[in-house]
C-alpha cells in the first residue's frame, strides 16, 4: 500500500512485494514439510528477504536525507518509514533461524552456529522486539499518544524484550510462566492493534467509505501484527529452552 501511494515511481519498489510473496509461499511450504532439514530454496528466499530489507533501509534513509532539512522530526515522521524494510529483514532472519533449527537431527539438542538454538532465537527476538518498538514509538509520538492505548506498543514489547534477553542468558530449565504470559499478552496486543488502527482509519473524513484515502493516510493496518509474530518467535524460543534444559 505504501509503495502504491508512492506510485511505484522507482521500479525497485516492486522488489519487497515480490520478495514478501515468495517468503509467504516458502513459509507455507516449510509449515507443511514434515521432513527435517533445511531447504535450499527456502534458505535462498529468506536470505533475499534479509538483503532486500537492508537495501530498502538504505533507500528509505536516502529518501529522508534528500528532503529539505534532512534528518529532522518532520522528515522522519512523513518520509519513507525506516522501520518498514527492516521488518522484512527480521522476517528473513526468523525464517533463516527456523531453517537452522530444522537442520538438527531429531532427538538431539538443537544448535544454531554451534550455540543452543533456544538462546540464539531468544536473543535475536529480543533485539528485534526492541527495534520494532522504536519504530512504533516514533509513529505514535507523531500521533502525540492521543489514545492511552498507543502507549502499549512502546511499553509491553520492551518488557518482553527484557524477559527474552534474560532467558537467553539465564537457566534453561526455568519455567518462565510470567514470561510466557507476557509474550502471549504481547501477541494479543498485536492483533488488537489492527482493530485500533482500523478504528483510526474510520475516524478519517468519510471513514471506511473513503478508504482509498484514509487507509493510506491513517495508521498502517499491517504494522501491529509484527509484535504478534515476534512474540510467537519468543514463545518458540522459550519452548526450545524448556525442551532442552541442559542448554
Amino acid at each position: 500500500m505504501e509503495h502504491y501511494r508512492g506510485n511505484f515511481h522507482n521500479k525497485a519498489m516492486w522488489t519487497p512485494i515480490l520478495t514478501s510473496l515468495a517468503s509467504i509461499a516458502v513459509s507455507a511450504h516449510g509449515l507443511s514439510d514434515k521432513r527435517h532439514g533445511a531447504h535450499p530454496v527456502r534458505d535462498a528466499v529468506y536470505a533475499a528477504a534479509g538483503l532486500v530489507g537492508i537495501i530498502g533501509t538504505g533507500f528509505h534513509i536516502y529518501n529522508v536525507t534528500k528532503k529539505v532539512g534532512g534528518f529532522n522530526w518532520q522528515n522522519l515522521f512523513y518520509s519513507a518509514p525506516l522501520g518498514a524494510p527492516a521488518a522484512m529483514s527480521l522476517s528473513g532472519l526468523m525464517g533463516f533461524l527456523a531453517e537452522r533449527v530444522r537442520e538438527n537431527r531429531p532427538g538431539i539438542r538443537p544448535r544454531v552456529f554451534n550455540l543452543p538454538a533456544g538462546r540464539v532465537v531468544a536473543a535475536a527476538t529480543s533485539l528485534s522486539m526492541l527495534g520494532t518498538s522504536v519504530e512504533a514509538g516514533l509513529l505514535h509520538f507523531r500521533g502525540a499518544f492521543h489514545n492511552p492505548a498507543m502507549l502499549l506498543p512502546v511499553t509491553m514489547p520492551p518488557v518482553a524484550a527484557g524477559l527474552l534477553a534474560k532467558a537467553a542468558v539465564g537457566r534453561a530449565e526455568a519455567r518462565r510462566i510470567p514470561s510466557k504470559a507476557w509474550l502471549m499478552a504481547t501477541a494479543v496486543m498485536g492483533v488488537a492493534g489492527v482493530a485500533l488502527h482500523a478504528y483510526g482509519v474510520s475516524r478519517g473524513m468519510g471513514g471506511w467509505r473513503n478508504w482509498r484515502q484514509n487507509a493510506f493516510a491513517g495508521p498502517p493496518l499491517p504494522a501491529p501484527p509484527a509484535f504478534t509474530g515476534l512474540a510467537l518467535a519468543g514463545l518458540a524460543a522459550l519452548a526450545l529452552l524448556k525442551d532442552h534444559a541442559r542448554d
